[in-house]
């Protein structure tokens, strides 16, 4: 049985111009939030991905009405939808089907959801999601490898998170929205897709304040009508490309950015001797005449350097002149795609939470498997590096994440394309 791949001839600089998507991350909590809602929602700048098409698809599952009024344009129309258990099946596909837990619960105080699936990058407990949802009233069980979530109403409620996760904090205020009183997050996450949530639920008469510090307070509010909201454009894409013209020495010009959103990747890219020119919806990388610099690098909770954005940026790191330290405090299996780079002549060693990279010949192209989603766009961005022939597999993984990305890379003069192996 035959598989795509994507087979990339490198070498070649990215030329051109590419307009970004929207988030991923900011989509795959937007949409389930909107099961929440008393009347039909517009969201635009939706994704062509398969975690957006696996959540409309629950969606559809639960009853709700989704339509496609044009590219990356949906009307969901939540009113139909019902409390089915989602015990198994499309919840699986992806991490992100844990906001369901919230948004069903805000709405119809019962919810039965698997428990999540997606790339595993090492332990990734639900525990403060499931402290949150009992403080608000929720009885928690975890019952044959599925959630149970059952309240007779939800009061509002004080809620400190030990961590400060991106995904607790939008799923409490998912359940909070609705719930009686004021509910205060303590220690929340400030990424800019937890602004992008919270601006989606206030524009259906949701009252949240503080989205975007790590003090949000809730106020629920009865009921939540309908609105147009556009997603956020997606960082993590925009930050991919740029490391990818940067590794190419390539001349190519990001549209539809938020360039405060990209900051710690700017800066990191800068400190190496990239030249980049920012405007306020556009960054463009151009050639450089010097080598690279190493840097060091630490992902870290937003506003610090992205962890999704950690496994591209430490291939670049391979072609810089000494020896960097790639650190990820987030999650500690982000390295899996180390191996896959030695094999293609990396000189990497992982210590821990920390990778050791030292400058190496240029890379050579090989067959290569993407172990996870941004370890994919590391090998993709190996292989616009490598002299010869680099063949991904498992792509799904990438497309999970990147829509049209063989398109795209194209458009910047790139050799890949997507062939049966």
């Amino acid at each position: 049985m035959t598989k795509d791949v994507f087979s990339i001839r490198g070498g070649i600089p990215l030329k051109g111009q590419l307009t970004i998507d929207g988030s991923k991350n900011s989509a795959v909590a937007l949409i389930p939030a909107l099961i929440l809602g008393d009347e039909p929602v517009v969201l635009k700048d939706v994704p062509n991905i398969a975690d957006t098409k696996t959540l409309f698809a629950i969606l559809r599952e639960l009853g709700g009405i989704v339509t496609q009024l044009s590219a990356g344009v949906f009307e969901i129309d939540p009113r139909p939808m019902v409390a089915m258990p989602l015990p198994e099946g499309n919840v699986k596909k992806l991490r992100a089907s844990y906001y369901l837990m919230g948004a069903m619960l805000g709405r119809f105080h019962e919810a039965v959801v698997g428990l999540p699936g997606g790339c595993y990058l090492g332990p990734r407990p639900i525990d403060q999601h499931v402290k949150g949802f009992e403080a608000l009233g929720a009885r928690v069980t975890n019952e044959q490898g599925a959630i149970y979530l059952r309240a007779e109403h939800l009061e509002g409620a004080r809620i400190y998170l030990d961590t400060a996760s991106v995904g607790a904090t939008i799923n409490l205020m998912l359940a909070a929205v609705k719930a009686d009183g004021q509910t205060v997050i303590e220690n929340a996450a400030m990424e800019p897709e937890i602004v992008d949530v919270a601006s989606l639920l206030n524009q259906m008469g949701g009252r949240i304040i503080g989205a975007g510090t790590n003090r949000i307070r809730i106020i629920g509010v009865p009921r939540l009508h309908g609105c147009e909201h556009t997603v956020i454009p997606d960082r993590i894409e925009a930050g991919t490309y740029l490391i990818m013209a940067a590794a190419t020495n390539g001349d190519v010009r990001l549209n539809n950015v938020i360039a405060e959103h990209l900051e710690p990747v700017v800066a990191k890219l800068r400190e190496s001797g990239v030249q980049i020119e920012r405007g306020e919806d556009f960054i463009s990388v151009h050639p450089r005449k010097a080598p690279l610099k190493a840097v060091d690098i630490q992902a870290m909770a937003y506003p610090g350097f992205p962890t999704d954005l950690q496994q591209p940026f430490l291939t670049l790191l391979t072609q810089v002149e000494g020896t960097a330290l790639v650190t990820d405090t987030i999650y500690s299996a982000r390295f899996k795609q180390v191996d896959e780079l030695k094999r293609m002549g990396a000189v990497i060693n992982v210590e821990g939470r920390t990778a050791i990279v030292r400058s190496s010949q240029r890379l050579s192209g090989a067959i290569v498997t993407a172990s996870d989603l941004r370890a994919g766009a590391a090998l993709v961005t190996a292989g616009l590096m490598a002299d010869g022939v680099t063949v991904v597999q498992e792509i799904a993984h990438i497309e999970r994440g990147y829509a049209h990305i063989v398109e795209k890379l194209s458009g910047l003069g790139a050799d890949i394309e997507r062939i049966p192996f």
